[in-house]
């Protein structure tokens, strides 16, 4: 395979400036809306009732360690202008397939989740039955996938739920009155901190197939090689700055909540600091940014999930829309079905953990492989990040799922 090389061709940036800042957003919306699921809604606000104002450095942390993992893979993916299975299998032959499994594994588990909570979403929006509301929302799912141009569709429509979605949270973080002089401070000057909490935060930021997202959405829309390399690292922030907004807000409206001695009820933690902001209408609200959060997740896990077994053949890679309607299809039979299967999650997530530093440590490989990404070379700087990223997590990862494992059996 002939390498790459700087030549002008490669370095024109794609025509039409303003289309290519529209699939930029996109792309940064699709990673940043992937990672604000239900698990996000709930992740955040546990943590911010035991860490109080502290919870601001473990935000502060996690954005750091996000950045440092997302900049790699967007720019690797770019510059080798190949998606993250085909990089493995380079690297390692078989490598791809078994991170193809790890990702279809995890997003379909993880999707059941999605689904059951965007059914629980409309339940608390509209009064009708969880199952009903699942229904619906993989319908409106599957309807994203049916229109001829479907890249597109599924562009505009992470940036409206993820837009709708921002402006809430911070509506109902302002009616909490928080005390932000004291997160400011405890965000630089922690009174405790919870190594436990950074990994789930950046686990659920950029673990499993959110990790490939963004980059394999500009990839599929042409925006690649060496020439793009300054968008990709800014949408790539973008994604992960559009995540922490949402964070911040949860994390300031909770804190707004138990700074006020305000007792959260522990059988839907998200749901009670809502209530407790804004009564009513704060219910309602959380049904919103719960069903938001829960569809574009829903959209984002099967899109990601399905690029990474479309170069395995022809046949899949043409029919690739409809075989991301089927995953959406199957998630929501699941769920109807069994309900969500606590014990495939917890399994999953615990596989989860581990799949970040091995994606990412395969692409830090391959950025220094000529017959990969040719004459680049990749800033010592975000190889050293990279590396710290693929330490910490491989080790509390692999923490996590020998706990975690023998409590489930």
């Amino acid at each position: 395979m002939e390498p790459n090389k700087y030549t002008a061709a490669q370095e024109k940036i794609p025509a039409k400036p303003k289309t290519n800042r529209t699939l930029l957003l996109g792309a940064a919306f699709l990673m940043a809306t992937s990672a604000i699921g239900p698990g996000f809604l709930m992740q955040t606000t546990v943590y911010t009732q035991s860490l109080a104002a502290s919870f601001g450095f473990v935000i502060l942390i996690s954005v750091l360690l996000d950045i440092f993992a997302q900049t790699n893979v967007w720019r690797i993916i770019a510059v080798s202008e190949k998606r993250g299975q085909e990089i493995a299998n380079m690297v390692l032959p078989g490598l791809g397939y078994v991170l193809a499994a790890l990702i279809v594994m995890g997003g379909l588990a993880f999707n059941i989740g999605n689904i059951a909570g965007a059914g629980l979403g409309l339940n608390a929006m509209t009064g009708i039955s969880p199952t009903a509301g699942a229904a619906i929302s993989a319908v409106i799912a599957v309807l994203i996938f049916v229109v001829k141009e479907a890249g597109k569709a599924m562009d505009r429509f992470t940036q409206i739920a993820g837009f709708f979605m921002i402006c809430l949270m911070i509506y109902v973080a302002w009616t909490t009155s928080p005390p932000v002089g004291e997160a400011v401070v405890r965000t630089f000057a922690p009174v405790q901190i919870d190594i436990i909490a950074i990994v789930t935060l950046v686990g659920g930021s950029v673990g499993g197939y959110i990790t490939f997202a963004g980059g394999h959405r500009l990839l599929d829309a042409g925006v690649k090689g060496v020439g793009a390399l300054p968008q990709v690292t800014k949408s790539s922030i973008v994604g992960i700055l559009i995540t922490t907004v949402m964070r911040v807000a949860l994390f300031l409206a909770v804190l707004g909540v138990v700074s006020k001695g305000l007792q959260i009820n522990q059988d839907n933690p998200a749901a009670s600091v809502f209530q407790l902001a804004a009564g009513d209408v704060g219910y309602r609200i959380f049904g919103v940014v719960m069903w938001a959060a829960a569809i574009t997740s829903v959209v984002g896990a099967a899109y990601t999930s399905v690029s990474f077994i479309r170069t395995f053949s022809k046949m899949i890679n043409k029919k690739a829309n409809w075989i991301i309607i089927g995953f959406i299809v199957l998630s929501t039979v699941c769920f109807l079905l069994i309900g969500q299967p606590v014990k495939v999650l917890l399994i999953v997530g615990a596989i989860n953990g581990l799949i970040l530093p091995i994606a990412l440590g395969t692409l830090l490989i391959a950025a220094y492989k000529r017959n990969i990404v040719g004459d680049y070379k990749h800033p010592l700087w975000l190889t050293i990040s990279g590396v710290f990223v693929v330490i910490v997590m491989a080790l509390m990862g692999g923490y996590t799922l020998i706990k975690q494992l023998p409590t489930l059996f």
